[in-house]
C-alpha cells in the first residue's frame, strides 16, 4: 500500500544542544572548529547523490520553496488556497527529508513519500515558476512507489535502488571491478562506478579532476573489457571543504592537526584515500582535544556491496565530566577483554588503550547520527596505531516531550522509563569499546609473513580443531565478507555488550550499584529485546531483505534470547495489538549470559579466521525471521513510532568573531537551520 511509505508525521523534533560546550571555548577553538564543520556540511551534497538519482533535486525544491516564502507559512496557504494540514504536511515531509539527506530513511533504506497528495504539493511549488519547474522534473520519483522493489536500497540487479552504481551495473560486475581494484590498491571508499556500454568508469571523489598519478587511467577486467578511473567526482563541493580545511589548519592546535589537516586536504584535493588514511593515523593520535572532530567517506552500510563509503563529517566539544567516567573503562579494558570468550590467539598481541571521550555534537553531516562511533574503519590503522571511540553525549540524552513506550508491560514503564538513558549509555560504552574494540583478524600481511603461528594454526573452540582459513594478503574485513560485513560486526559489538554488561565492577564504572546496578541490567536486556522486536520493521517480507545494519543485528540476539529462553511474548488479542515483552529477569546473568557468550564465540571466530562460508550461513540463520515472529510484524508497524530528528546549530563569523546560530525545535527550524548553511 502507498500509505505505508508516507512521511512520519507528529515526528519528536530534538535540538542537538551544545552552547554551554561551544560557548566555554577560546576564539582559536571556535574559528577551529566553525571552519571544520562548514567543511563536513560542504559534503551534504555528495550524500544525497549517493542515496538516489532523484535526492539533490528534491533538495534545492525543499529549500527554494522555503526561500521564495521567507517561512512565511500562513502567506503560502493563502496564495496556494491549500489548507493549513496540507502545508504542515508539506513540512513533515521537507523536514524528514533534510534529516535523511535524501528521500530514503537513514535508518532502514527505506523510501517514504509526501503524504500531502501530487497536486496540493503543486500547488505549493507554484510560489516561483522556477520551483513549479523544479517540481514537474521531480514529481514522479518524489512520488513513485512501485515496483515495490525499489523502494529499498540495494542491488540494481535485485531490482531495488542504489546510487554507488548505474542501473546497468550488475552484483557480478561489481565484484569483479572491486577484485581487480584490490589487486591494484585502489580503496573503493570515496568512489562510484557506472557503465556505459561495455566499459567501466570508476569515479573518484576529488576537488581536482586530473590523475595524482597513483594509479593508471585504465585496467582491464579478466573478460576484456576495460575499467576507465576518472578523478573529479563531487569537484566543486571537494574544491569547497578544501578551502575550509586550509582555513582550520590556521587555528590547529597542536602539529599532529596540523599533519591530520595536511592529509584530509591532500585526500580531498587528489582523491587518494592512502592520504586519508593517514589522516586517521594523525587523528588517532590526537589525544583529548578540546575540539574532535572525524570527515571523510567513512561507513559503508549504504552501499550494497558493503565497500563505499557514505560522506560523514563530525565536529564536536569534550565533555570532560562524562569523559571521566569513560577513561576509567579504557583504563580497564584489558580486564574485560580478557573475559570475553575466546583464546588470546583470537585477540590482539597487545591492547593499546584508545581515547574515549564523551562528545557533544555540534555538527555531524551524513545521512544519520549515531549514538557513539570506533573508527577508523582501516583494520590496519586499528591494529597498528589504535582507535578512538566516542560517546554522543547530547544525542543520547536528547528526548522529546511526550515520547511513547511500546511493547513494555504497564507495570513495568516507571522502570523502563527511568533507566532506559543509563542502560542505553552502558550499551553503547561497551559496544564502542569492547565490542569494536576487541578482536584480531588472522591474516598474512605480506608474502609469506603472517601475524599468527601459520605452521601451527590457533585451535577453534568451536571445532577443538586448528583453524583452516585466514586473511590472504589484501583481503580485508569488508572485502572478504562483504554486504553483511556491517551487521555482522555490529552483532558481534552488540553481543560483547550484552554479555559483559553483566560485570559489576562494569555497571559501577557506569556510577550503578546494588539494586540501581540490577534495575540497570535489567533493562539493558530488555532494551536490546525490544529493539529486536521493533526490527521486524526493517524487515522485508517480500524479499527477505533487511533494511538496517543494527536492526538486523538486534534481531538476531533477541532470536538468541528467545532461544535461550529468557524471553516471551505475551498477547490475548488475535491481531496482537497487546503485545508485550516478558523477559526473565532472574536468568539474565546465568542462562542469559551463556547464551550470549556462545553466540558471540561463534561469530568472532568466524570473523577472526577469516571463514566467511561457515560465518555468513550462521549469520543467515540467525536472522531469518521464521513465521513465529514474522507474524508479529503488523503489528509492529501499526504501532512504528517516528523517529527522532535532530536540528544542529551553524556556526556564522559576525564583527570578526564566530557566533552560534540556533534554530526553533520544529520543522521549520530544522529547514531553516539547511537554507542558512548554503552548501
Amino acid at each position: 500500500m502507498t500509505s505505508d511509505y508516507y512521511a512520519d508525521t507528529k515526528a519528536p523534533m530534538c535540538p542537538l544542544v551544545v552552547k554551554p560546550f561551544f560557548d566555554a571555548l577560546d576564539e582559536n577553538h571556535k574559528r577551529y572548529a566553525h571552519h571544520l564543520s562548514r567543511a563536513s556540511h560542504w559534503g551534504t551534497r555528495v550524500v544525497l547523490r549517493q542515496v538516489s538519482p532523484e535526492s539533490e533535486a528534491i533538495y534545492d525544491l525543499v529549500l527554494d520553496i522555503y526561500k521564495a516564502v521567507g517561512g512565511n507559512w500562513a502567506d503560502l496557504e493563502s496564495k496556494s488556497g491549500l489548507s493549513s494540514d496540507e502545508i504542515e504536511q508539506f513540512k513533515e515531509y521537507a523536514s524528514q527529508f533534510l534529516s535523511n539527506l535524501g528521500n530514503y530513511k537513514s535508518f532502514g533504506d527505506a523510501k517514504f513519500i509526501p503524504r500531502l497528495k501530487p497536486e496540493a504539493f503543486r500547488k505549493i511549488a507554484l510560489v516561483t515558476p522556477e520551483t513549479a519547474a523544479q517540481f514537474d522534473v521531480v514529481a514522479e520519483a518524489l512520488y513513485s512507489t512501485k515496483p515495490e522493489s525499489k523502494n529499498l536500497l540495494g542491488y540494481a540487479d535485485k531490482g531495488h535502488l542504489t546510487a554507488y552504481y548505474s542501473p546497468n551495473v550488475t552484483k557480478a560486475e561489481i565484484e569483479a571491478v572491486q577484485k581487480l581494484t584490490a589487486d591494484h590498491g585502489i580503496l573503493p571508499e570515496n568512489t562510484r562506478l557506472f557503465k556505459d556500454g561495455d566499459e567501466f568508469k570508476l569515479t573518484i571523489a576529488s576537488a581536482d579532476s586530473k590523475a595524482c598519478g597513483e594509479f593508471k587511467d585504465h585496467y582491464t577486467l579478466p573478460d576484456g573489457r576495460v575499467v576507465r578511473i576518472e578523478y573529479g567526482d563531487h569537484t566543486k563541493e571537494f574544491v569547497e571543504i578544501v578551502k575550509e580545511l586550509e582555513q582550520a589548519r590556521k587555528y590547529a592546535a597542536n602539529d599532529i592537526q596540523k599533519s591530520m589537516l595536511d592529509s584530509y586536504i591532500e585526500s580531498f584535493k587528489t582523491g587518494s584515500m592512502e592520504a586519508h588514511k593517514e589522516s586517521q593515523r594523525q587523528w588517532v593520535k590526537d589525544i583529548g582535544p578540546k575540539v574532535e572532530n572525524n570527515i571523510g567517506f567513512i561507513e559503508t552500510y549504504r552501499d550494497p556491496a558493503g565497500v563505499r563509503g557514505e560522506w560523514e563529517g563530525l565536529v564536536a566539544m569534550v565533555n570532560e565530566e562524562q569523559t571521566a567516567k569513560f577513561g576509567e573503562l579504557v583504563n580497564n579494558a584489558k580486564k574485560y577483554i580478557d573475559q570475553l570468550p575466546w583464546p588470546k590467539e583470537f585477540e590482539k598481541d597487545v591492547f593499546t588503550p584508545p581515547d574515549f571521550t564523551s562528545l557533544e555534537v555540534l555538527t555531524f553531516a551524513g545521512s544519520g547520527i549515531p549514538a557513539g562511533i570506533n573508527i577508523p574503519n582501516y583494520d590496519d590503522v586499528r591494529l597498528n596505531i589504535g582507535f578512538k571511540n566516542v560517546s554522543l553525549g547530547n544525542v543520547l540524552s536528547a528526548k522529546a516531550p511526550n515520547e511513547k513506550t511500546t511493547f513494555i508491560a504497564a507495570e513495568e514503564l516507571e522502570l523502563f522509563d527511568k533507566y532506559r538513558g543509563p542502560a542505553f549509555e552502558v550499551q553503547v560504552g561497551i559496544h564502542e569499546l569492547l565490542g569494536h574494540g576487541s578482536g584480531k583478524l588472522l591474516s598474512e600481511t605480506g608474502n609469506g609473513e603472517f601475524n599468527f603461528d601459520h605452521e601451527h594454526p590457533p585451535i577453534s573452540p568451536l571445532t577443538n580443531k586448528p583453524v583452516t582459513t585466514y586473511y590472504k594478503k589484501g583481503q580485508t574485513w569488508g572485502s572478504l565478507f562483504g554486504a553483511i560485513a556491517g551487521s555482522y560486526e555490529e552483532c558481534r559489538a552488540e553481543s560483547v555488550a550484552m554479555y559483559l554488561s553483566t560485570d559489576a565492577s562494569i555497571l559501577k564504572i557506569f556510577g550503578h550499584e546494588g539494586q540501581e546496578a540490577d534495575d540497570v541490567l535489567y533493562i539493558t536486556y530488555l532494551l536490546m529485546a525490544r529493539a529486536g522486536l521493533i526490527a521486524l520493521e526493517f524487515w522485508d517480507p517480500a524479499t527477505g531483505k533487511w533494511g538496517q545494519a543494527h536492526m538486523q543485528a538486534r534481531y538476531s540476539i533477541l532470536k538468541c534470547f528467545r532461544d535461550a529462553g529468557i524471553v516471551e511474548f505475551e498477547s490475548s488479542k488475535d491481531d496482537f495489538s497487546d503485545l508485550i515483552i516478558r523477559l526473565d529477569r532472574a536468568k539474565i546473568p546465568t542462562v542469559g549470559k551463556d547464551a550470549v557468550g556462545k553466540y558471540l564465540q561463534r561469530l568472532h571466530i568466524y570473523k577472526s579466521s577469516g571463514d566467511v562460508e561457515e560465518g555468513t550461513k550462521f549469520y543467515n540463520e540467525m536472522t531469518t525471521v521464521t513465521p513465529d515472529m514474522a507474524k508479529f510484524r503488523p503489528v509492529v508497524l501499526a504501532k512504528k513510532l517516528p523517529r527522532k530528528q535532530f536540528i544542529q546549530a551553524n556556526t556564522v563569523i559576525e564583527n570578526g568573531t564566530v557566533v552560534l546560530k540556533e534554530y526553533d525545535a520544529d520543522y521549520s527550524g530544522m529547514i531553516k537551520s539547511f537554507v542558512e548553511r548554503q552548501v
